[in-house]
């Protein structure tokens, strides 16, 4: 436990202070800059601003290819019976004798046909069989009624992976009231015989220490599951666990593509998995502003699972036990305990922990509330929390210069970067490149200077070949769909489309101000102690 490093509370140091608020400072400095030297000299702002805007296209082109091809790899890795290959790994001997040779062009293949080879040529036991591996599914809930929840229960009994290996945690919180007791003890007698273990873990509410969020949630479902499993003497080792939101719906094969992926690599305590999160349980029902949220956040899932260097753990993902409990499981000290536990968990191994993406997805929610109002209220306050993810640069940063750092400098610095490259790009870039084509012509209304004069003209050529990388995202939002309710008519696929005119103006109000807004608030110490649940509607 002395290892794990955990975020302060109370009063930081002066070199936490500095890393919390260099985000926001550097944000804010992007877009000054450029007032700045368009004050200076037209031409030193314009040259500025092309570099900025030249920047974003050259990542706006990769975005689009990695879009695309992220969404092949997760097509190729849906269609494989990841059933059958776990089976094969039961007794790797006799697969192996039994299949090498054949020729097949289904998705890795080869590297199924070298892992059995692997794990034949291996001494009988270092290699754990299928049939010992058990998934435990932690679900959290705070207010949500069964409408909510009940898909979520069905879409993980509908998985391939045996359900006599299957033990569900309800985590349900004390501050929910009555009414959330009731529906995980509905929950519970409907399900419990379902599976290999049914647990409510309830969560008591103020505890000391712990900031009102998810991560104090989860955690205490996690030592409740961890008492559960050594009473019935399974192996913390042999158990996966994967935490859920009220809205997560797992594709049926993703326990199975986790399960091979656990088994088939060395040094799996030191190992998380990474679903692709896609956003479109109920995007029929949102309205246009969180439907092209969701398709975007969707985007940026595939792209990542196309980038395993850098991939980070996300909402849902799954981890090992044994790890769990010897981290104390996830922080309590952040609403962002997500993405937070990539951190954490890299610093206790030492630096020897990688993330391994899972081609399937785990479906969720766009944010959709009772009322148009409410909803993009909700969608604002989504975003802002996870923006809040940039609290980990001051987490990371410290840990940089700490002499307790036991992770490689040179091995962490280039995250460091792209973590504080990510948070300040998200906030900056969207309005530089929206408004920033005319801040040099302002300051330089007399300058006979041609490129600061032509400056917003060029800026519109290049957005114009961005809008066009966006069909791109049009057709693969559209191939995304899923099947499109009785309630609705076809006319509703076009809207689909037009949607996406809004989205420079998304790009400004939730993307960028949301961004400042989580910065400015760490710059002032005014730190987001709270995790705000976003309102989970259902219509019918």
């Amino acid at each position: 436990m002395s290892k794990v490093v955990e975020i302060p509370t109370g009063k930081r140091t002066a070199l936490y202070r500095f890393f919390e608020i260099l985000p926001g400072f550097l944000s804010y400095s992007m877009v000054v800059l450029l007032v700045i030297l368009s004050a200076i000299s037209p031409i030193a702002g314009s040259v500025y601003l092309l570099l900025i805007v030249i920047m974003s296209l050259v990542k706006a082109i990769g975005v689009a290819f990695r879009t695309v091809q992220g969404y092949k790899v997760v097509n190729q890795g849906i269609k494989v019976n990841w059933q059958k290959r776990l089976q094969d790994l039961e007794d790797p001997n006799e697969s192996y004798a039994r299949l090498k040779g054949r020729k097949s062009s289904e998705y890795q293949y080869d590297v199924h046909l070298n892992n059995l080879c692997m794990m034949a040529a291996a001494e009988d036991g270092y290699f754990p069989k299928p049939s010992q591996v058990y998934h435990a599914v932690i679900i959290t809930m705070y207010n949500e009624t069964l409408d909510v929840l009940t898909p979520t229960l069905e879409s993980v009994l509908a998985t391939t992976y045996p359900k006599d290996r299957m033990i569900i945690v309800i985590a349900y919180e004390e501050r929910g009231g009555p009414e959330t007791e009731k529906v995980a003890k509905i929950l519970e007698k409907n399900y419990r015989k379902k599976f290999a273990g049914f647990v409510l873990a309830k969560h008591p509410a103020d505890i000391p220490g712990e900031v009102v969020g998810k991560g104090g949630n989860i955690t205490n479902a996690g030592k409740v599951l961890r008492d559960y499993v050594k009473e019935r003497g399974i192996r913390f080792g042999d158990v996966i666990v994967t935490t859920l939101d009220s809205d997560n719906r797992p594709h049926k094969c993703y326990f199975d593509q986790v399960a091979y992926e656990f088994i088939v690599r060395e040094d799996r305590k030191r190992l998380s998995y990474q679903p692709v999160s896609l956003f479109t349980n109920n995007i029929w029902d949102a309205p246009a502003v969180t439907r092209v949220v969701a398709c975007t956040n969707s985007f940026w899932n595939l792209i990542c699972t196309m980038r395993p260097h850098v991939l980070r753990n996300f909402a849902s993902h799954s981890q090992p036990l044994d790890a769990l409990v010897e981290m104390n499981f996830w922080s309590t000290h952040t609403i962002v305990e997500d993405g937070h536990q990539y951190w954490r968990s890299l610093f206790y191994f030492d630096g020897v922990y990688d993330v391994v993406p899972i081609r399937a997805p785990i479906y969720q929610d766009a944010v959709l509330s009772d009322s148009l109002f409410k909803t993009l209220k909700a969608q604002w306050v989504q975003l802002r929390r996870w923006d809040y993810g940039a609290s980990d640069v001051a987490y990371v940063g410290t840990y940089l210069f700490s002499k307790q750092r036991t992770v490689r400098y040179l091995s962490l610095v280039p995250k460091f970067i792209r973590l504080l490259d990510g948070h300040v790009t998200l906030a900056a870039i969207a309005p530089i490149v929206a408004f920033g084509g005319w801040v040099p012509l302002m300051f330089q209304l007399e300058s006979r200077d041609l490129l600061s004069h032509n400056l917003p003209m060029v800026v519109s050529y290049i957005q114009t070949f961005a809008a066009c990388m966006l069909s791109i995202s049009i057709l693969l939002s559209l191939k995304m769909l899923p099947p499109r309710p009785a309630r609705y008519k076809k006319v509703k696929k076009f809207f689909m489309v037009i949607q996406w005119i809004i989205s420079p103006i998304i790009a400004i109000v939730y993307s960028s101000f949301c961004a400042f807004y989580s910065q400015t608030r760490l710059m002032l110490a005014l730190y987001m102690e709270k995790f705000d649940v976003t309102d989970k509607a259902v219509k019918k």
